[in-house]
């Protein structure tokens, strides 16, 4: 009788690099991650930060402003971190940390102040002034100071989407961490 050779699937390693190389960046809960999906992650992260911003901008004359392009931007560190990154603070790029509650609390503030600065020149809470200039490749630019107000929930809005994912993500890693401890104590 002779031996058939093992024709199982790895399943638990087919998606996985194969070379170090290939490995994107560190995990923070050290398990591993599909290239696919960093990948995927890398490319619509900027665009979809872009789009947040287009939201942002337009948001006075159409639909979108600082909620709805906060939300977007909100979704880009949502991909981003599901790809793998870390719940201590969203890295953007891989250079600067973006602590939650202080972009929470910058937002806050911006919104607050941009409300209240037309009250200090007797006009109602909240009003608003169009202020328009020439550029000279761009044409002429129309700017609504409410777009500072939007400037301010926008921030608001992603520090509460990224002081959401740090608090899952550090549950979560946690218990990623606890598994693995649990793994290799009990073999």
């Amino acid at each position: 009788m002779t031996a058939t050779p093992d024709t199982r699937v790895p399943w638990d390693r087919w998606d996985a690099p194969a070379e170090d190389w290939m490995l994107s960046g560190e995990c923070p809960a050290g398990t591993e991650r599909t290239l696919l999906l960093e990948l995927a992650a890398r490319i619509l992260f900027p665009t979809v930060l872009v789009f947040s911003l287009y939201l942002l901008l337009v948001g006075h004359y159409g639909p979108g402003g600082g909620f709805s392009g906060g939300l977007v931007a909100g979704l880009a560190f949502v991909l981003r971190h599901i790809a793998g990154g870390g719940s201590d603070g969203a890295q953007i790029g891989a250079r600067i940390k973006v602590r939650p509650p202080v972009l929470v609390g910058i937002g806050l503030a911006v919104a607050v102040v941009t409300a209240l600065v037309p009250a200090a020149f007797g006009a109602p809470v909240l009003a608003s002034v169009k202020v328009g200039f020439h550029l000279p490749l761009l044409g002429d630019i129309e700017i609504v100071s409410s777009l500072a107000l939007d400037i301010g929930v926008y921030l608001l809005i992603i520090g509460v989407v990224l002081d959401l994912l740090r608090s899952l993500g550090s549950g979560i890693e946690r218990d990623a961490r606890e598994a693995t401890s649990d793994q290799t104590g009990a073999a």
